[in-house]
């Protein structure tokens, strides 16, 4: 059975959920057909925004405690995580303009132009059990505001989130099939994606899923959105406080146990900063607390599974094989859950496996280099292009790396932020698309170009 909770922290079974019969998955592609030939006005979807926005605020302590016990986030980034999503909801729903017409010069026969807005359908969006709330948001809420139903598919061990959030959506007022979750397996998921009545996929998730859904995708003539992996690079060449510049790294590499595609994989660390800068991480790292993601007081929980701690051991372990030097952690935690020790890694190379791979957990790699030049040529020496973290006294010369950086984001002299405005995606192979922000909107938008006589 593909719907199952297991609490990472002990391995105890939460819950499970049938996957969905084949009559089941028809219901859901109908409703979602029926509702976009028969939408609710913007006004009432803009209500049902704010509807969703202010529950997500009201019941932020029990969701943040769902996300917890499923997939090992601690409290307090957890109600993080349902106040972005609050934000998300409520952002889009304080834009309709967005939605404007948009007018286009023209000298064509005496004609005036313009570009309309218009929704194109039914989307599915399959969804990754590390931001369970977040990530719907950044697809559902753009896509409701342009009026496409959305079908969401999410990650098998986050089933009550997924259902928390169905059941805030039923409550906003929303009509049937505008907004649907389906317990679906991936075999039902390729079918619902060349169903004619499926309009477009977004995925966030592996470079294997990614792959997967796009193949779909092409040979049905779909649009799709990826946000896939990444190895973000954290260049460091100059700084006038190592002290909280590291504590910005730990933080950007141990968030989410370091289970988010943009945590910072590769410290890229100028060579008179890179003793200092690994011995007050490896001290940092060591001092995090550690447990339950329940207890207060605990800066780290456990990684999500035991398969994905077993994964990342294991990539530490061939690492080490290949001749890198584990300074510090990296181990599995001598405990009950999926716990494993914040590690450092030094004198990764690129002929590693590691190298080319994404670390997803907390565990940094530290890379020495000479000068900015070099700084950007092992940061692009990556399959990844998602986000990247610029640290440097010298501003011309972070800008300088900055414009240089195969990346669909970087930020200079702070850790990636992410906002509802902010346009987040990447390139290579951490995927295509845009979501939040105003590109958000038009991703899955019939651009519609309308001519007419000038009045």
């Amino acid at each position: 059975m593909a719907y199952r909770s297991i609490d990472p922290s002990t391995g105890e079974l939460i819950a499970e959920h049938a996957d969905a019969t084949d009559a089941e998955i028809e219901t859901v592609l109908q409703a979602a057909a029926d509702a976009s030939a028969a939408l609710p006005s913007l006004e009432q979807r803009i209500a049902a925004m704010r509807a969703i926005a202010q529950a997500f605020r009201d019941r932020e302590a029990e969701l943040a405690e769902t996300i917890a016990r499923e997939m090992g986030k601690p409290l307090p980034e957890g109600v993080g995580e349902v106040r972005l999503s609050a934000a998300i909801w409520e952002w889009y729903a304080d834009r309709p303009e967005l939605l404007g017409s948009r007018d286009i010069e023209t000298t064509w026969r005496g004609r005036e132009a313009r570009v309309e807005l218009r929704p194109i359908g039914p989307l599915i969006g399959v969804m990754p059990w590390n931001f369970p709330y977040y990530q719907v948001a950044r697809l559902a809420a753009p896509n409701l505001l342009l009026g496409n139903p959305v079908i969401i598919k999410h990650a098998g061990s986050c089933t009550g989130a997924a259902l928390a959030m169905q059941e805030i959506a039923d409550a906003a007022g929303l009509q049937a099939g505008v907004y649907q979750t389906v317990l679906a397996t991936n075999e039902q998921i390729a079918g619902m994606i060349e169903d004619p009545r499926v309009q477009g996929v977004s995925l966030t998730g592996s470079e294997r899923a990614g792959a997967a859904v796009a193949e779909v995708a092409g040979r049905a003539l779909k649009r799709c959105v990826l946000e896939l992996g990444g190895s973000d690079p954290f260049i460091v060449l100059g700084t006038d406080d190592l002290d909280t510049l590291v504590a910005t790294a730990i933080a950007a590499r141990t968030r989410n146990a370091g289970q988010a595609c943009t945590a910072a994989k590769r410290f890229i660390v100028h060579e008179s900063l890179h003793d200092a800068f690994v011995e007050k991480l490896v001290v940092g790292m060591a001092a995090l607390r550690i447990g339950s993601p329940l207890e207060e007081g605990v800066e780290m929980g456990p990684l999500s599974s035991e398969a994905a701690a077993a994964q990342l051991v294991g990539q530490v372990e061939s690492a080490v094989a290949e001749g890198a030097t584990l300074v510090a952690g990296g181990r599995r935690i001598d405990r009950p859950g999926a716990f494993v020790e914040p590690g450092v890694l030094t004198g990764v190379d690129r002929r590693m496996r590691v190298w080319h791979e994404e670390l997803f957990g907390p565990v940094a790699i530290v890379v020495p280099v000479r000068d900015a030049a070099e700084a950007v040529e092992v940061a692009n020496d990556s399959p990844f292009g998602l986000g990247a973290n610029v640290f440097d006294t010298d501003e011309a010369q972070a800008e300088w790396v900055a414009q240089r950086l195969e990346v669909g984001m970087v930020s200079i002299g702070a850790f990636g932020v992410s906002r509802p405005e902010l346009p987040f995606g990447g390139v290579k192979r951490s995927g295509f698309g845009r979501e939040l922000g105003p590109d958000a909107v038009l991703e899955f938008a019939n651009r519609r170009l309308v001519t007419q006589p000038t009045s």
